[in-house]
Formats: C-alpha cells, structure tokens, sequence
C-alpha cells in the first residue's frame, strides 16, 4: 500500500524428481487439476502464479511509482498511496480467515479486481474516483496477497514431500523463481512508462499519461486470466465453522502474536514496508525528479527492478534455512545503511539515482525473498494468519511513510529509516539466537 529460485533450480528439482519416480509422468499424476481438466505440476502452477503477478503489477508498480510526481495537486497521489495502505492495513487482519473461506485461487483472482479499479480511477484522478479506489485496493490487496503467500508455500512444500526434496531448499527455490519474476515488474512496467511519458514543455505537465494507464488496463486483463487457469489449492469444505463468530476468528488472526519467533521478526517485516515506501515516495520524488525529471523516473525504477530480479533469484538458491537467511539478510542490511548514511545533499550527476536505486533494489530482493521462505517454514500450520502478519505490519510501515513524506524533511526520513534499520536488523539476529534447534524446523 513485494523460497526461492531461478528456472534452472525448479527445473532440476523437477529432474531428480522424474529420476526418483520414474519418469516425467510421477509428480504430474499428484498434481492438482487445472481449469482445462488436465494435471499441472506444483512447479507449473508455480510459473502460472509468477506470469500473473508479472503482468497485474507491472502495471500496478509502475503506476504506485509515478503518484507522487504525477497527481500532484494538493498531494492527491500521495495522500491516496497513505488511504491505500491504511486500508489495507487494517483490513489484512481480517484477510487470513477469508482467504481460508475463499480458497488461495479463488482469493487471488477476487483480489486483482481492485487493481483494475485502482488503474481506471488514475484514468480520471480526482478525490472522487482516487479515494474510493484506494480503499478498496486496500481491501483486495489485503486478500490477493495473504492467498499468494499461502498458494506459493503450499505449491513449495507439496512439491518437496512429492519428489522427497527438503522443504526449506524447495520453499527457497520457489519463493527465488516468484520474487525474481515479481522483482521484473518494476523493470517491465516501468521501461514502459519511459517509452510513452514525456515531460511537458517549459515545465508544462507530461504528456502521454492516459496512453499509458490504458495500456496498464489491458495488463491487468492479461492478468486476472492467468489467475483463472491456477490450480485449486487449500479448498476445505469445513471452513466456515472454523470462523462462524468474531470471537473465533481474532483468536485465529492472534495466534501468530502468541509466538515471540513471529514477535521478533514483526520489526524486520515492518522495516521491509518502510524501505519500499521510502522508494515509492521519496526516492522517485526527491533524488530522481530533481535529477532526471518525472520521465526519469521510469528508467531509474527499471534498475531498482533488475537489481532486484537479480538478487532475488540468487538469494532463493542460496537459500536452505535459518542460518542462510541471516547471512543474506546481514548482506541486504548492509547494502540499505551505505545508501542511508551516504550524505544525500551532495549527490549530483544522473548515474547516482540510479546507483542509489540499484542498492536498493537488492536490499528489496533479500527482504522479499527471506520473509516469505522463513514465514512458511516457521509457522507451516498457520500460513494464512502468518502471512496476514506479513501484510499487516508491512502495509501499516508503508502507510506511514506516504503519509509523513509531505510533511518532513528528507534527512529526517533517512533518520528516521536508519533508526528503524538498526532495531529490525538487530531483532532478526536476536530471532536466530532464541530459535532452538533451527536445523530441525528449518531443514
């Protein structure tokens, strides 16, 4: 309000499996069916997933990124970021027990719907079409992504105790290929909106920006098609007395909050919201417009996007359990402080924007690809209400940083960033210490 490997790792994975079984036919006999009636691997629902959030947020990223340079009066775009992100924040706390209802796939096609709306309000943008849009986004993100996290994790381990693979390699591999393929939205979406926007003439306003949120549309299509050929997952036909009174279901949302491994890595996935806002909203606004103008920020955000497709597919393979995590982690931390610290008012030139948002772009990837391989490993028999967590906390970061970025300064908000680096980070490592035996719960 962004497990996992490259095609190469999956596609060993499915190699040994064949050498295992037999032949290419063992893991496909097991495999959930798909729309068309034929059987799909866990690994192809896996690219099915991965090719639909490709195209629903390359649109989407692309568009998020231009709000507070595109729609500025009275902060319009900015503000309506904020309400997004508030709603989604408070409506992922219900989003765990209704994609539980729902089913994973039936929750992720329900939720594209309002990136549609979102798209065509930024077609007309007022406070009349902007507000009520981003509201319910925020209600439709809460539920497609809380369903991705619980597909993608049920996809991972279904095709390690099918193929006799380990759990914590398989759940790194796919989280890798997912967030890899996810991380090239911002590369796609974003080369496209360099190619049809085009500054205005003597500070006049750009130009081409209808072309382009209606060529975002027909992504969005694209999209909830691809949503519709997944394969069901998770259906459970007692869902409903699992949640049939307000009581039961706040018991079902807290129970992550009841286990200090989620309680000291909430500070981690917080930060993680907070960097993708700062992005978002002041990184585009503050050190890319004044450099290379409103179409600059296209080109700027396509290398935040390919540094983070690449560091995303090679923290998924080298990711295999806790330990892993904490190396990659330490190295994306590392990366954001040197960023953070550099001295911002001095930076001149147009290669520092986009060697600002290359680090960045990689802190991004360690973030995404760890968080969702260590949330399904940790907490496997409550994976919906883990990742509503996840949504939450980050979507509640994200909020703050729309909302605050109007009203403060920019070495205030780095302050404000680097604070939250060194407590979320130091709350992870605290995380790896109070973990016992993480070989047996990460492996």
């Amino acid at each position: 309000m962004d497990a996992r490997s490259g095609h190469h790792r999956v596609r060993e994975g499915d190699e040994e499996a064949d050498a295992a079984g037999g032949g290419a036919t063992a893991p496909f006999l097991d495999a959930p069916l798909g729309c068309s009636g034929r059987r799909r691997s866990h690994a192809g629902d896996l690219r099915v997933l991965s090719a639909a959030f490709l195209f629903v947020f390359s649109a989407y990223c692309a568009a998020q990124n231009l709000e507070s340079s595109v729609n500025t009066e009275g902060d319009l775009g900015t503000v309506s970021m904020g309400i997004l992100y508030t709603s989604f924040t408070l409506f992922a706390v219900a989003a765990s027990p209704l994609v539980t209802w729902l089913g994973s796939k039936r929750a992720l096609v329900v939720g594209t719907s309002g990136y549609v709306v979102f798209i065509l309000a930024n077609l007309v943008p007022t406070w009349y079409t902007m507000v009520p849009a981003s509201l319910y986004l925020g209600f439709t993100a809460s539920i497609i992504w809380v369903g991705q996290g619980t597909y993608l994790t049920s996809a991972a381990l279904s095709h390690a105790r099918d193929n006799n693979l380990p759990e914590g390699q398989t759940l790194g591999n796919f989280n890798g290929e997912f967030w890899g393929m996810f991380a090239s939205t911002q590369v796609i979406g974003n080369l496209i909106s360099l190619a049809l926007l085009r500054d205005g003439k003597d500070g006049g306003s750009v130009t081409g920006k209808n072309l382009l949120f209606v060529v975002f549309l027909g992504c969005m299509i694209v999209g909830i098609v691809l949503m519709c050929l997944l394969s069901k997952r998770d259906e459970k036909g007692n869902n409903a007395p699992t949640h049939s009174s307000f009581g039961a279901m706040m018991k079902y949302i807290v129970v992550p909050l009841k286990d200090r491994r989620m309680i000291l890595i909430i500070p981690l996935i917080a930060y993680s919201g907070l960097q993708q806002a700062f992005v978002w909203a002041v990184f585009t606004k503050n050190i890319v417009t004044p450099v290379l103008g409103i179409s600059g920020v296209g080109g700027a955000m396509a290398i935040y996007g390919a540094a983070d497709v690449v560091c995303s597919l090679v923290a998924g393979r080298l990711t295999s359990g806790l330990h892993s995590a904490t190396s990659i982690v330490s190295v994306g931390a590392i990366l954001q402080a040197v960023v953070l610290f550099c001295p911002m008012g001095g930076l001149l030139g147009a290669a520092v924007p986009l060697f600002i948002g290359a680090l960045w772009g990689v802190g991004d990837g360690v973030l995404n690809t760890q968080l969702s391989a260590l949330l399904g490993l940790l907490f496997e028999d409550v994976k919906e209400a883990a990742f509503a967590q996840l949504k939450v906390w980050q979507s509640g970061a994200i909020a703050v940083i729309f909302f605050l970025s109007p009203n403060i300064t920019l070495q205030a908000m780095l302050i404000l960033m680097a604070i939250a680096l060194i407590i979320s980070f130091g709350s992870f490592l605290l995380l790896t210490l109070v973990v016992e035996k993480p070989s047996t719960i990460i492996s």
